[in-house]
């Protein structure tokens, strides 16, 4: 049996986007392999968002490539948003890369491979029009707890931002295939299921002519077997007295927002063809707190945005040390081609912008730890995710911690436990942004 390995990169919407694609192999009879030695065709499922996560794809495929000169693999095939976004420059710059997929023919991975192996490479693009994410997945190492997508695209236009460009305009699903998709996950074993899109706040204004997560998010809670539903990328503009009431009241949804604010100042907002400013966010996040008693925060922005001056990064950084987030991601800004910023003829220096988002880091890592200490002697709700032999105690996260990109908690157990159970936890020290505790019963 034909053996196929992928790597798959980026974001949570592009793990959606590789499990599907998975099945999609599985089902046409080829042998899944986490091992790229023992792959004869491997895929590179890249991102192609920023500079670094280029980077980071074009360090893979060329990893990969090596196993075509001493290894079992006869084809390299690369999907994915890099793929989308260079299409030929992929296989012409990469002439180790034999087939390039853009996002629109993802659904014909199955046929691609399979005419590659054969000696029949050729780049395949479709248009993105339509809306594939219904369907079966193989899910990845925690098959407790995985990404429920709901739309695709995205419509903001942002003036940093190649999304909408690479992924087309918002496509969002409906109500019935969001749900009936949660129930088969939950039927397999899910019980933390995380809602991601571009921008889920944006959800449904393309079917319904308003914004419907709220609706979506009360369905979800019917589903019978799912225990933590999470919604992230949740935009600032569109965070409704519904959907707070409906975070608040719902007891399988978690008491956390993610929310991408980028920046505060008016005038580098308004720049990035975005909405609000320092006293309409700072008046969101405490409406947001007073409406969901218990609520964990968390953000990303950017730094040495075309133009940003140094007082508008200080009203930057005092907006941080004054809303005092529970968990914060800062990036330099990275110039992308085809944007509209990318061609603003004040662009900063590349050390201006790394020493802004250290100063922002270095800020929040003193806001979380005191926040971590603050929680010593509470007790919580755990799903556990593992046991680390290292230390020789369990780990796993709590409500307020995201998968992958936020903290994890390490306890002691008095007995055996399961991966993918919940269990109670007092949390008893902390360590930087992980927690330390004691399982009771």
């Amino acid at each position: 049996m034909t053996k196929i390995c992928m790597v798959s990169l980026g974001c949570p919407k592009n793990q959606v986007d590789a499990e599907k694609m998975l099945w999609t192999l599985q089902n046409a009879g080829f042998v899944i392999t986490p091992e790229e030695a023992e792959a004869e065709a491997i895929i590179i499922n890249t991102c192609g968002f920023i500079e670094e996560a280029k980077k980071e794809a074009i360090e893979n495929i060329l990893e990969a490539a090596q196993y075509k000169k001493a290894g079992k693999c006869k084809a390299l095939i690369v999907t994915g948003c890099l793929a989308e976004r260079y299409r030929d420059d992929v296989t012409g710059e990469i002439p180790e890369v034999d087939v390039c997929v853009g996002l629109g023919a993802n659904a014909q991975i199955d046929r691609i491979v399979s005419e590659a192996l054969a000696g029949n490479a050729q780049n395949h693009f479709g248009e993105k029009l339509e809306l594939p994410l219904n369907g079966e997945r193989i899910l990845g190492s925690y098959p407790f707890s995985t990404y429920l997508k709901i739309a695709e695209g995205c419509d903001n236009a942002c003036t940093y931002c190649a999304i909408p460009k690479i992924r087309g305009r918002l496509r969002s699903r409906t109500i019935e295939d969001c749900v009936a998709e949660a129930e088969r996950l939950a039927a397999g074993g899910v019980k933390e299921l995380t809602v991601v899109a571009q921008d889920t706040t944006a959800y449904g204004e393309d079917l319904y002519g308003k914004p419907m997560l709220a609706e979506l998010l009360r369905q979800l809670c019917k589903v019978e077997g799912l225990h933590w539903i999470r919604t992230l990328y949740t935009y600032p503009d569109r965070i409704t007295d519904e959907l707070l009431e409906t975070v608040a009241q719902e007891p399988k949804l978690v008491k956390y927002f993610d929310i991408p604010l980028q920046h505060v100042n008016a005038d580098i907002l308004k720049r990035m063809n975005r909405r609000g400013d320092r006293k309409s966010l700072s008046e969101l996040m405490q409406k947001i707190r007073e409406r969901v008693p218990g609520v964990t925060l968390r953000t990303t922005l950017i730094t040495g945005f075309p133009g940003e001056t140094e007082a508008q990064f200080e009203e930057l950084a005092e907006f941080v040390k004054e809303m005092q987030f529970d968990r914060l991601g800062c990036f330099p800004y990275s110039a992308e081609e085809d944007t509209v910023a990318a061609g603003f003829a004040d662009q900063l220096d590349e050390q201006t912008k790394t020493d802004r988002m250290e100063n922002i880091m270095e800020a929040q890592m003193t806001i979380a730890g005191r926040k971590n200490e603050e929680k010593i002697g509470q007790v919580t709700e755990v799903l556990v995710e593992g046991w680390d032999d290292y230390i020789k105690c369990y780990f796993g996260r709590t409500p307020a911690d995201a998968p992958e990109v936020d903290g994890k908690i390490f306890f002691m157990a008095h007995r055996p436990l399961t991966i993918g159970d919940f269990v109670t936890v007092q949390i008893n020290d902390c360590l930087d942004y992980d927690l330390l505790g004691e399982m009771t019963e």
